[in-house]
């Protein structure tokens, strides 16, 4: 299903609820769900490349725990939770003592932000088709980009810390689907590729030297050698 078709299913969702009067709110409510599911998104990549990352979202609070699951909180429970625990905490300042700046960005989307929606099993089904949309699948990947990152050392290690069993080592498809890499616009992928590939042929080339140059040292020690048992 297309982002577009996902999008008009949500609005036709929105349409059913009370609370949701017209486009400008139904966008509105929008903005804040996506930016929480996008910025839970980014938070797993940015743990994946630092492990010191902390959120400056109250745990309970991130996507991941209380959204993702499709059979999760619905209903008046879902309702209550957005309205008296999500928005109150994400809307307060005493949240973001730590001063990540990160955290200044979420007060700001959420300081004139609002839950219009009053039907919390509504909003389920609008979380779960949320949930269906990867944002990332619509960036521009240059495939031997693609390649040169999953040889990287971050991932790599992240396959090699994952991966499991007595015998013989394997990591499960669901842990690779946590493999979140770095993507920058198509142009800086293809400058990185055409860089790394100098960079390889360079190493190539001073390899053969090195090559070349042990085996030509080899020959004059040999020689000498030989001349020294000859005398």
């Amino acid at each position: 299903m297309s982002i577009s078709t996902t999008i008009k299913t949500i609005q036709d969702i929105m349409r059913k609820d009370a609370g949701v009067d017209g486009d400008a709110q139904r966008i509105s409510q929008l903005v804040w769900m996506i930016f929480l599911k996008i910025f839970d998104d980014r938070e797993a990549e940015y743990e994946l490349l630092d492990d010191h990352y902390h959120s400056p979202i109250p745990e309970a609070l991130r996507w991941r725990n209380w959204a993702t699951d499709s059979e999760g909180m619905t209903g008046d429970t879902l309702l209550d939770f957005v309205d008296n625990v999500l928005f109150k905490t994400l809307k307060d300042a005493n949240t973001y003592q730590d001063k990540n700046p990160r955290g200044f960005v979420i007060r700001a989307v959420f300081e004139d932000a609002y839950n219009y929606m009053k039907n919390g099993t509504l909003i389920r089904q609008v979380i779960n088709k949320l949930n269906e949309i990867d944002f990332q699948i619509f960036a521009d990947l240059f495939s031997p980009y693609l390649k040169f990152a999953l040889m990287s050392s971050i991932v790599q290690d992240f396959i090699r810390n994952k991966a499991t069993g007595m015998t013989a080592e394997g990591i499960k498809a669901a842990k690779l689907k946590l493999i979140l890499v770095p993507l920058p616009a198509l142009n800086e992928q293809k400058r990185i590729v055409t860089k790394v590939d100098k960079l390889m042929k360079l190493c190539d080339e001073l390899e053969t030297k090195l090559t070349q140059t042990q085996t030509e040292s080899e020959k004059i020690i040999n020689a000498a050698v030989k001349q020294l048992l000859t005398v």
